[in-house]
């Protein structure tokens, strides 16, 4: 990296960081420098997409952060695992491709953000993909995220469709990025010949060694440095030491939906009111930050299996293991390559409506995210999605220190509309689940409410629920006369200069579905942005 100051400082290496870094320097005459608070992606538990269950449920790569406690989850804390390393979250994620809806882009347009419809999107999720089962209409080749199906499934996931198409009417799905998103399929996967491919190995990893792009690991960003209202510059911790990087052009936020806004307030750029709490000055007085948080709330039905097909913590699985990771090592297929939620479901509890359910099969029994593990067993769980809730929640700053936690409060089932809406997803879920495609493998449930009565359900309903994952919204984008809206729909904040954010946090409303594609596309779109900014 040459001495002089880069055009541009990307904050964090997360699925829309690293998008922005090989797009940004893709200009050799632009200079891009890109801050990531972990380290380096190349560990075997990011390469095998079975490792997912090494590093969800701790602390390894990954931020675990807490929520505070839920009052609509029976005052419990929720979990929000975040990726801690070069790729971010899309380095220890499940992996599944969903883009959403065209509806969810379309009402993005109507409140306010032009450019933003399904029309103005669909390019840049087409110039991201390289759809390994074949281009055309909806999809295309040749982009840098691959997108496979599984390559060695378990038979137990098939039997969830065809339990899902005899008791709930669903049709099969063998594309849910496609015309139609309802029905019940196999979930394409960002896998490349076996691998897990994350933002990291898809964009980043084919940049490395550009003279024009510098990319600094264990890096902390602590605030952002300003002349009058313009970004010129970003403070970090590393090694013990306080660094500054100086930005000629434009500083671009790609924190994530936690980092982007604490960071923000960090700099004084908040509500006055929680700034000054802090003794944090006060540069610009925007009560959006932080706010709108919201997420897929969703619940899991655990049960336990008479089979050794699903995936269990036993005696038996050892020799099975030994072979799967020999087999892995040799061709990159077997029991290795599995994503664990292989298959899924998208639900309309309206006809007249898109799908506002996502049940998601998964091949082994997940209790509290993983971290509460179920020796002796064998079994599967179906994870219960809402795919619009209407609660919102906030991220706040616990201390005006960068390195403590924020404060985190999606505010789940804060809404009794998204209580009601997961009610009927229990009972659409417990149907399939209980279908006799699914008898061979079905035996006791782990958890289950006391009796049948709506009481006891809804119970078992908030005693159940928490994050899948798919946090959005804290610095969303809307038009100049929203008060609210943090960002132009041009992804710059709003009364400043020379200042961006492009990650989940600019979502106005969160897409009907995973969101690591959406939030790729974010960041194909804000490349476009950017540079049409610094011809």
């Amino acid at each position: 990296m040459p001495a002089s100051d880069p055009d541009y400082v990307i904050v964090g290496a997360g699925s829309a960081g690293c998008v922005l870094a090989r797009r940004l320097s893709d200009d050799p005459a632009a200079q891009v420098c890109l801050l990531e608070s972990g380290g380096s992606d190349d560990c075997v538990l990011v390469r095998c997409p079975a490792g997912f269950f090494g590093t969800v449920p701790r602390r390894l790569l990954n931020w675990a952060f807490e929520t505070v406690p839920q009052e609509g989850l029976a005052r419990r804390r929720g979990y929000q695992p975040r990726g801690k390393v070069l790729g971010g979250s899309s380095s220890i994620n499940a992996m599944i491709y969903i883009r959403g809806q065209p509806e969810d882009y379309d009402a993005w347009d109507a409140a306010g953000c032009p450019g933003w419809a399904w029309k103005d999107v669909l390019p840049y999720f087409l110039r991201a993909e390289n759809r390994e089962a074949g281009a055309g209409g909806l999809h295309a080749s040749g982009g840098p995220l691959n997108v496979a199906r599984l390559r060695s499934p378990n038979p137990v996931g098939h039997a969830f469709i065809d339990a899902a198409v005899e008791a709930a009417g669903l049709q099969c799905n063998d594309d849910f990025n496609g015309a139609r998103q309802d029905g019940a399929g196999e979930y394409e996967v960002t896998q490349l010949n076996g691998e897990r491919c994350s933002a990291s190995s898809a964009y980043l990893a084919p940049a490395r060694g550009r003279p024009n792009l510098d990319i600094r690991t264990e890096a902390h960003a602590t605030r952002i440095l300003f002349e009058g209202r313009r970004a010129v510059a970003v403070e970090y911790r590393r090694a013990g030491r306080l660094e500054l990087v100086r930005a000629r052009r434009e500083v671009i936020l790609a924190a994530g939906s936690f980092g982007s806004p604490q960071l923000l307030m960090l700099s004084g750029i908040g509500p006055k009111k929680d700034l000054q709490k802090h003794g944090i000055e006060v540069l610009c007085d925007r009560r959006g930050v932080g706010e709108n948080l919201h997420d897929h709330p969703a619940f899991y039905f655990l049960y336990r299996s008479p089979s050794s097909e699903p995936l269990g913590l036993t005696l038996g699985m050892l020799p099975r293991l030994r072979r799967a990771i020999c087999e892995w090592r040799r061709s990159r297929t077997g029991m290795l390559t599995t994503n664990y939620s292989e298959c899924g479901a998208f639900v309309r509890s309206d006809p007249k409506l898109p799908p506002d359910l996502q049940l998601t099969f998964v091949i082994g029994i997940v209790d509290d995210h993983g971290r509460k593990l179920h020796f002796c067993e064998h079994g599967y769980s179906c994870n219960v999605g809402l795919l619009q809730p209407r609660s919102r929640g906030s991220v706040q700053l616990a201390s005006n220190d960068p390195f403590q936690a924020p404060l985190i409060d999606p505010a789940f089932l804060k809404e009794e509309a998204d209580l009601k809406m997961l009610r009927r997803g229990y009972e659409v879920a417990l149907k399939i689940l209980e279908a006799d495609a699914l008898k061979k493998y079905r035996g006791t449930r782990v958890y289950a409410p006391d009796d049948d009565s709506d009481k006891a359900i809804e119970r078992f309903i908030r005693e159940r629920t928490d994050s899948i994952y798919h946090p959005v919204g804290t610095c969303r984008m809307g038009s100049n006369d929203d008060a609210q809206a943090v960002l132009d729909p041009q992804l710059r904040v709003r009364g400043m200069q020379s200042l961006s954010v492009a990650d989940a946090s600019v979502m106005p409303r969160i897409v009907s579905g995973n969101i690591n594609a959406a939030v790729i596309m974010i960041a194909e779109k804000a490349a476009d942005l950017v540079r049409a900014r610094h011809p």
